[in-house]
């Protein structure tokens, strides 16, 4: 397996904190867990995250001007706010000081995690600009293409949502909850019947190179092998 993703969790709730620390790292991340701003910011600087959860009401230095600070350097690291706030002119607030989503309190881990993947999957793009190598395809997300030297197949958005998320993490398995709730919004029997099937038209679109394979680990999820 690869590095772990590293978070930068900045919440002054401790047992909060812990909750959200144990959960993502039960997720295969690795959190730095801070109880004030200050503390975030110094350990921003040394720990290089690959995504950031701040609470807006922390002592030292709040959520909001610790991301503005952050974003002076900083403009693509993702970022969550985590807040009890409930006005859209403080959500409104959130995204004018930097951040990528905002969450409200109380919020489900399974959300958070969902939220947390969804941002990274949108980095990644980002940093390749859409292209992504599996084997001998290249696979063009925002054109939704799977390329073979001279050969083009188009896909539909579900099979390129789905394609994404197992090729951003080759050879690791991938859970199917988190598959289904970022791409259809709810892990159930039937939604997960229709991720079979988008599973079964990726194969086939990838079939010409012998090397890759999607394999299913019943009962956990799908792994990409390339």
């Amino acid at each position: 397996m690869g590095e772990k993703t590293k978070v930068l969790l900045a919440e002054d709730e401790a047992s909060l904190g812990m909750i959200i620390k144990e959960s993502l790292e039960s997720r295969n991340f690795q959190v730095s867990l801070c109880g004030d701003g200050e503390e975030a910011l110094e350990t921003y600087r040394s720990y290089d995250p690959d995504i950031l959860v701040l609470d807006v009401m922390m002592p030292l230095k709040d959520g909001f001007t610790l991301a503005r600070e952050i974003r002076r350097k900083d403009p693509d690291t993702p970022i969550i706010f985590l807040t009890a706030k409930s006005r859209t002119e403080d959500v409104v607030e959130g995204f004018g000081h930097g951040g990528n989503d905002y969450l409200r309190k109380p919020f489900s881990m399974e959300e958070l995690i969902v939220r947390v993947n969804a941002l990274l999957n949108r980095q990644q793009v980002r940093k390749t600009n859409g292209i992504v190598e599996i084997g001998r395809y290249k696979f063009d997300y925002p054109k939704q293409l799977l390329i073979l030297g001279n050969k083009i197949l188009p896909l539909t958005h579900r099979e390129a949502e789905v394609l994404l998320r197992l090729a951003r993490q080759p050879n690791r398995l991938i859970e199917r909850s988190q598959i289904l709730n970022e791409i259809w919004g709810e892990d159930d029997f039937f939604n997960g019947r229709s991720m079979d099937v988008f599973i079964t038209r990726l194969r086939k679109k990838l079939k010409q190179d012998p090397s890759i394979q999607i394999v299913n680990v019943r009962g956990f999820g799908y792994k990409l092998i390339c």
